[in-house]
């Protein structure tokens, strides 16, 4: 070949870098052309008269780069091993039998060369691969084929994008291109963050203002789920009323260690329970305080909750209920609500029509049902299942007083229907004998009444003069090993005057101690709801 030949081959070569210089200066946004529009296509220069397409056009059309990516692969995503070029000199050839000539000359400025360096910068650990693509041989990288695009924006270095897939590039792999078919990747979207989580640069923002179609967006950060016990439990806590009693009420400061264990104890007392309930009293031992520790327990579970509460006389043939209650309304008993069953239980049947057979104590906020006050009405088990089904279709919490007869069907039918138990005591002996053999019996009726026995409070209402100090000694411990928990009641005046219970009328510590034995007894009802049988 002639040293004539050779210099006409090295001027065609100057004019078509020059003519893809000019064909790859970037337009004011990167959005895919029509492929229908004919671009522009820009005269070539009059000095080097082109006669015929030499390779580079043969190999790289014009209209290669305005096609979109479905209809022809880009030039960069050819395989790294191109295939056998014409005799005429490839753009693909390497670095290192390159003359040089088509990579940009280190002294004509290129508006690119800000931009590669910016965004080779955003990379972080990346860099160091793409530094090995752009300068691994002069400084400098050839223009096509299996190479990047050296002085150019859309170059292989890590800020462009380049291809990754068959190694096309040196420094795809660091520019986070496309994994697979060896996709030109792009740079991120102006203003946005780079691939890798990092910004763009100012100049990369000028030749990108709208984004680069293709580039995946950044993941946004998921929103963590919680569930709803979960974000209750972030919520902050509420802050803690002041007291209400005392000088630290004046003052407006936080409630004393007594104040608020007795809120903690009311807060307890009004447990939601998710069905109807029903709290037994008995004590087969008359005057062991049944009538007082249910009305006690049935005005505290009122006040607590709000309502919602029945103390049921369950004596079998006469009670004393109604000496003990307010008689408000009503001088109606057990016998009349069974008489007028037939009506109360109709599906249409309200509260008040039950209401009307029922004493109201405004004080406790609980309804009364008393017994029967004459001889020729004795309560029977089918007697106590009706008036136990009807009572708790209108009320959530049903406390009921039994007699002293353990044989008799409805006090039976009771502690079948408990879901606790209270035991009313004197420190004396008959009535802890009376309660010492009761548990005896109810052992020996099978699971269900030994677990109502370990989930029983045992409530020590003693009156004036009751106390006997060796009894409480010798059996305090063993109701204690017994039951779930003893409460003690102390002695209150009008207590022991036996007329009407009047809640506003107790001394403030009968009403704590009250309200503690509510509180023992909704944890044991909560305790069984809990535990399947």
């Amino acid at each position: 070949m002639t040293d004539s030949h050779n210099s006409g081959q090295h001027k065609d070569r100057e004019a078509a870098a020059a003519e893809v210089r000019r064909m790859w200066q970037p337009t004011p946004s990167w959005t895919q052309p029509d492929p229908n529009q004919v671009p522009e296509r820009e005269p070539e220069p009059a000095a080097e008269p082109v006669e015929k397409p030499d390779a580079l056009s043969q190999e790289f059309p014009a209209d290669t780069w305005s096609q979109p990516a479905t209809q022809q692969p880009a030039p960069w995503s050819q395989p790294a091993t191109p295939p056998p070029a014409p005799p005429a000199p490839s753009w693909s050839q390497p670095a290192a039998e390159s003359t040089g000539s088509w990579t940009q000359p280190a002294s004509e400025p290129d508006e690119f060369d800000e931009t590669d360096k910016a965004s080779a910068d955003t990379d972080g650990g990346d860099d160091q691969q793409g530094s090995s693509a752009e300068g691994g041989t002069t400084g400098a990288a050839p223009v096509f084929g299996g190479s990047s695009f050296s002085g150019s924006g859309l170059s292989g270095s890590p800020a462009a994008g380049g291809p990754t897939a068959g190694g096309h590039a040196a420094g795809g792999q660091a520019a986070g291109g496309p994994a697979a078919g060896g996709q030109a990747g792009p740079p991120p979207a102006a203003g946005g963050p780079a691939q890798g989580g990092q910004p763009l640069s100012p100049a990369a923002q000028h030749f990108f203002p709208q984004g680069i179609p293709g580039q995946h967006a950044p993941q946004q950060q998921r929103e963590v789920s919680y569930r709803t016990d979960e974000l209750i439990q972030a919520l902050p806590l509420p802050r803690e009323a002041p007291a209400e009693r005392g000088i630290r009420s004046a003052l407006r400061l936080r409630p004393g260690s007594t104040e608020r264990m007795e809120r903690i104890a009311r807060a307890t007392a009004a447990t939601a329970f998710r069905r109807p309930v029903t709290i037994v009293v008995a004590n087969p031992k008359g005057g062991s305080g049944k009538t007082p520790t249910t009305l006690l327990l049935a005005g505290a579970l009122g006040q607590a909750r709000g309502g919602g509460v029945v103390a049921w006389d369950n004596n079998e043939l006469r009670g004393n209920m109604h000496l003990r209650t307010h008689d408000t309304n009503s001088r109606s008993t057990v016998t009349d609500m069974l008489q007028a069953m037939p009506m109360l239980t109709q599906p249409d049947a309200r509260l008040g029509d039950v209401a009307a057979y029922l004493r109201h104590q405004v004080a406790g906020q609980y309804d009364v049902l008393t017994s029967a006050t004459t001889t020729y009405a004795q309560i029977e088990a089918k007697d106590f299942d009706q008036i136990h089904r009807l009572l708790s279709r209108f009320y959530k919490v049903l406390v009921i007083d039994t007699g002293n007869n353990e044989g008799s069907s409805n006090w039976r039918e009771a502690m079948k229907a408990a879901d606790a138990l209270v035991i009313p005591i004197k420190w004396k002996s008959l009535s802890c004998a009376a309660a010492v053999q009761m548990l005896e019996e109810l052992d020996n009726q099978g699971p269900e009444a030994q677990r109502l026995i370990r989930r029983a409070v045992i409530a020590v209402s003693n009156g004036p003069g009751d106390v006997n100090k060796e009894v409480e000694k010798q059996l305090r411990s063993y109701f204690e090993s017994r039951a779930a928990a003893v409460v003690d009641i102390p002695t209150d005046q009008h207590i022991a005057a036996e007329g009407p219970l009047d809640h506003s009328a107790l001394q403030p510590t009968t009403r704590r101690a009250a309200l503690e034995l509510a509180a023992k007894v909704s944890e044991q009802i909560t305790i069984a709801l809990n535990v399947p049988r």
